[in-house]
Formats: structure tokens, C-alpha cells, sequence
């Protein structure tokens, strides 16, 4: 229901509509649809599908370090990713205080730590981290929203941060496992990131915020993930998915293999004629039965009901025997 205005309403926007005061034209710039600027200094190094592909792989991590947590703090947790963002470092730089702690992580990517390249950090909000750690050590939580700004960590905390840190850590790598083999590992804390230079100020960078609530407190856990990183992943993705494609002749290979292997009943039909019922029933062992086939003509050969090869009735060590003479040509099998 639209709002009903007072007479002193009224009189007030007629006063100002007179004066000049109301800009009788906001409701038409209001309404002038808004574009983001594109900044061709530094262009987007990641498309859509690639930062919808990292949103799905750390809903996965979210739904792993979900259980984790549950069991290590014996409390209830609602996770979630909130944003995927491509930034440049400085941004994620500039946000950080003299308080914060970064925790640093390797990739290992087939069997070999990516030791050349940025590493990937860990960035939790203060009153989550205490909440944690409280957890950790049998509290309830409790009073980690008075937390005051510039909390600095002690040397005891910094190790129950370092305990919790590595436990997410850990399962990182297995959120990506339906796309790569990854592996990342602990490096260390640090405490004062602000006057570190962990990764270049125009460097591109991929935010992954991810939001924490416990019942009596909440925050939020960012990840950065360096952009020569994700560039060395998503091309080792892409040469997998190339070789997956070209190696059609290796695998019909292997299928070969398999099958040379496999047991096939071979039927050799030596001849056909009619018999009555009723000779059927007379017949005696030791009785001969004319099949109107001569030894010299040629008999085929049958493969699933379907005539494969022709050959030469004989004998061989004292038994019966076929001596194939030639393949029967595929027309000629289909006709049958």
C-alpha cells in the first residue's frame, strides 16, 4: 500500500519544488542503467566459467572442513562460500592490519612443490579464530565479540592457530581431485604480513571468501590464491583433457589385449538333412546318418550364429579336425 502523505508533507515539496531545491530530474537519472568501468590496464586474466569452476571446487572444501570441524570443536558450524573475486594483491593487501595473521601454503602438483611460484594464503578474522581456539582448548566460545582491534596473538595462541590452520589445510587438495591431483602443504604463520612482500602488488589474484557461524559467533575465512598458480593448474587441466582425447588408439590397444583373452564357441556345421520324427526314434547307437555332404566340399565355420570361416574337414592326433581355408566375406554373412 503506497504511503499516504500529511498536509505538512505536501506543503514542504510544494515550498521546495518552488524554490528550486528538489531536482524534479533524479527520478529519471535514477533510472539510467549503470556500467562497470573496465580497466584495460589490467585486463581479467580468468573468465566466468573458470571462477564458476573454483566456486565449485571449494563448496566442496566447504562441505569437507564441515565435518572436520564439527569433530574437532564438538560444535555445530554453518559454512559457506559468499564470493569469488579476481583482484590484484594490493587490494587484498590493503585490507589487512598490523593484527592479522596470514598462513602460508604450497602446491605440489605431480609430486613436485611448486616452490617458484606464490604461495597461497589463509587469512581468518580475529573473533573466529579465538572463538575457535577457545573450542579447542573445552570453552564455550564465549566472549570473542569483545575482541578489541590490533588484538595481537601470543606465542601459545600462534600455535593453537598453527594446529587448526593445518588441519584445513590438509584437505585442500581434495576438493580438486575431480579435476587435478593437488596437494598443499603448511609452510608457516605469519604475523605481521603487512611488512612482507609475499606476492607482487599488481599481481592477479583469486579471492575465495568463505563465511563461518558457529552459534555465538561469527566471521569469515579468505583465501588467496595466486593468478601464476591457477594459470599452471587450469593448463595442466587443459593438456590432461587433450591427451584424454588423443588416446583413443592406446586404449583400443588395451581393449584388444583384453579381449585375445576372451573364450568364443566356434560351431563347425558339417552338413544338413531332414530326419523324420519317427527315424529319430529308431535310431540306435552305432547308426550312420547321411548328411548328403561330401568330405572334399568345403564346411563353414560359425561365430555367434554367423558364418566366420570355411574349411577342410579332417583329423588331427586322432580326432576330429577343421582346417581353415579362408574368411568368409561380410556380405556373405550378412546374406546368410
Amino acid at each position: 500500500m503506497a504511503e499516504v502523505l500529511s498536509q505538512s508533507q505536501i506543503d514542504a515539496l510544494l515550498s521546495a519544488a518552488r524554490s528550486g531545491e528538489m531536482n524534479l530530474g533524479q527520478e529519471e537519472q535514477s533510472t539510467e542503467k549503470k556500467y562497470r568501468k573496465y580497466d584495460f590496464y589490467s585486463p581479467r586474466k580468468f573468465t566466468k566459467d573458470r571462477l564458476k569452476m573454483i566456486w565449485g571446487v571449494f563448496e566442496n572444501y566447504t562441505r569437507m572442513i564441515n565435518s572436520r570441524i564439527n569433530g574437532l570443536l564438538h560444535t555445530t558450524c554453518e559454512i559457506a562460500v559468499e564470493s569469488v573475486e579476481e583482484q590484484r594483491y594490493y587490494e587484498f593487501s590493503n585490507a589487512l592490519s598490523d593484527g592479522d595473521v596470514l598462513t602460508l601454503a604450497d602446491v605440489e602438483m605431480d609430486g613436485q612443490t611448486q616452490s617458484e611460484e606464490a604461495p597461497v594464503l589463509l587469512h581468518f578474522s580475529t573473533a573466529l579464530m579465538l572463538n575457535m581456539m577457545d573450542r579447542l582448548m573445552g570453552g564455550e566460545g564465549d566472549g570473542s565479540d569483545a575482541v578489541p582491534s590490533g588484538y595481537t596473538f601470543t606465542t601459545v595462541e600462534l600455535k593453537l592457530y598453527e594446529n587448526i590452520v593445518k588441519d584445513f589445510i590438509s584437505v585442500m587438495g581434495s576438493s580438486w581431485e575431480n579435476y587435478i591431483d593437488l596437494n598443499f602443504n603448511y609452510r608457516r604463520v605469519e604475523s605481521n604480513p603487512t611488512l612482507v612482500q609475499l606476492i607482487g602488488l599488481d599481481e592477479t589474484v583469486v579471492i575465495i571468501g568463505i563465511s563461518l557461524r558457529f552459534p555465538n559467533a561469527s566471521g569469515r575465512m579468505n583465501i588467496c590464491l595466486p593468478g601464476t598458480m591457477l594459470t599452471s593448474i587450469f593448463a595442466k587441466i587443459a593438456d590432461m583433457n587433450q591427451v584424454g582425447c588423443g588416446s583413443g588408439e592406446d586404449n583400443s590397444q588395451e581393449i584388444l589385449g583384453i579381449l585375445r583373452d576372451s573364450g568364443l564357441e566356434i560351431t563347425a556345421e558339417l552338413g544338413r538333412t531332414n530326419v523324420t520324427l519317427r527315424d529319430i526314434y529308431s535310431l540306435n547307437v552305432g547308426d550312420v546318418i547321411d548328411l548328403g555332404h561330401s568330405t572334399q566340399e568345403p564346411i563353414h565355420l560359425y561365430i555367434g550364429g554367423q558364418p566366420w570361416f570355411s574349411g577342410k574337414l579332417g583329423t588331427q592326433g586322432g580326432n576330429m579336425a577343421v582346417k581353415i581355408a579362408e574368411t568368409c566375406h561380410i556380405q556373405k554373412r550378412e546374406e546368410k
